[in-house]
């Protein structure tokens, strides 16, 4: 069994550039990622990065043919604005063994309660990748840093050890 995360996002564009580099570090690590983006015109930038994209809409029909992630990926500004997103985040935050990472610069109290700052330190592969995923997208000219910064709640089993507090040391 390979693990599942699910990403939930406006666009393409925001995922890469505030995700892309971690998503494709979980694919490399053999984790199934699928991206529900509204806008998704355009999945060339996620194929790039190995993820599966589907409608936004699909994220909320029946999931009686797919099986639990065991982490959810979703945009701040999301949870803040699509009740649907909200609701399928605070499920997940019901459930201990689901991990739940969110990015953005919309905060909202009761997320603060249960996530941590946390980072991604992206590996060499990653950064190249996501640099051709930015070009893709029409953004060749925005940067790849070291790390992404996110809001998280780790399972109560540790899957992985790739999200670090944001004040912990860089490995």
């Amino acid at each position: 069994m390979r693990y599942r995360l699910d990403v939930v996002a406006p666009s393409v564009l925001e995922v890469v550039t505030h995700a892309g580099g971690w998503l494709f570090d979980r694919v490399m690590a053999g984790w199934d990622v699928t991206v529900f983006v509204a806008d998704h015109s355009d999945v060339r930038p996620l194929q790039i990065l190995g993820t599966q994209t589907l409608s936004l809409d699909a994220a909320f029909i029946s999931r009686d043919d797919r099986p639990r992630p065991q982490a959810l990926a979703v945009a701040s500004d999301l949870f803040g604005s699509d009740l649907r997103v909200r609701r399928g985040v605070l499920k997940a935050l019901g459930r201990e063994l689901t991990e739940v990472t969110l990015w953005g610069e919309a905060r909202s109290a009761e997320l603060d309660e249960t996530t941590d700052s946390v980072r991604h330190h992206l590996s060499a592969a990653a950064r190249v990748f996501k640099a051709q995923a930015l070009a893709a997208a029409a953004a060749p000219n925005a940067p790849v840093g070291m790390t992404e910064t996110f809001r998280s709640r780790s399972s109560g089993c540790a899957l992985v050890a790739d999200l670090v507090p944001a004040g912990g040391p860089v490995s």
